[in-house]
């Protein structure tokens, strides 16, 4: 089969190593379906063609597209061009891409919708998502209860729904949970792939990153543990069910 193409954005290698298991665990891959480019360690080739690969899933990271220039580290600005590099012909050709946290703002910010920290930013937790009517049609949610809770943490948030998007999930804290552009260009605000034990790992890692006070690491961390978080993994494997390719 073509690989999915899996671009990760996390400097940190325990939480980009634990990421990665968890895509190919929740999507059903096999190694040696993915071709996986950690951004902060390599570029993106300069001969890469979307057409060798089935997908593109980007998952989550520390960066924020809405940060002014000054703020972001090299690295982050580094990554942040790369990806934003493919995203003009993935949304001219409609090609498979599910963007995760990050890639929600990413896939807006390109868009041109506005991305930004003024409203619906959500504290390390959970959030209970909504179909909406385009929601419960659409094949990537197939099999989904019209609620579910998912394991959110962002500082910045779309702000409106870009042009040329549908809505598909939305939440009392966040309400672009979930969009679609086209046919086949998606981003998830929360994260389909973390379980458990994933974000209690993230917490640790991230706990002096600004999403919440150090404090409250064993506290989010129980509350983690505690929580029933298993829907969202379902949009990881219909992604790869719909769109895997030989």
């Amino acid at each position: 089969m073509k690989p999915f193409l899996i671009l990760q954005l996390r400097p940190e290698t325990e939480a980009a190593d634990d990421e990665f298991a968890a895509i190919l665990r929740k999507g059903g891959l096999g190694a040696e379906e993915v071709r996986r480019i950690r951004l902060d360690r390599e570029d993106i080739p300069a001969d890469l063609r979307l057409d060798d690969h089935s997908g593109v899933i980007v998952g989550g990271g520390p960066g924020c597209v809405s940060d002014p220039p000054e703020a972001k580290s090299p690295a982050e600005a580094r990554i942040e061009a790369a990806v934003l590099g493919l995203m003009a012909e993935i949304t001219a050709r409609d090609f498979p891409y599910l963007g995760c946290c990050y890639g929600i703002g990413i896939l807006a910010h390109h868009l041109g919708a506005p991305v930004g920290k003024e409203r619906y930013g959500e504290e390390v937790g959970t959030s209970t998502c909504i179909l909406t009517e385009a929601g419960r049609a659409d094949p990537l949610l197939s099999g989904m209860p019209g609620r579910f809770d998912a394991f959110v943490g962002h500082k910045e948030a779309v702000q409106e729904l870009p042009g040329g998007c549908v809505h598909l999930l939305r939440s009392k804290s966040c309400p672009y949970q979930m969009i679609r552009y086209g046919r086949n260009v998606y981003a998830t605000q929360f994260h389909p792939e973390a379980d458990s034990e994933g974000f209690a790992l993230r917490i640790r890692i991230y706990k002096d990153r600004g999403y919440f006070a150090p404090a409250d690491a064993e506290r989010l961390t129980d509350m983690c543990h505690a929580a029933d978080v298993r829907q969202p993994e379902r949009i990881l494997s219909n992604f790869v069910a719909r769109y895997r390719r030989v």
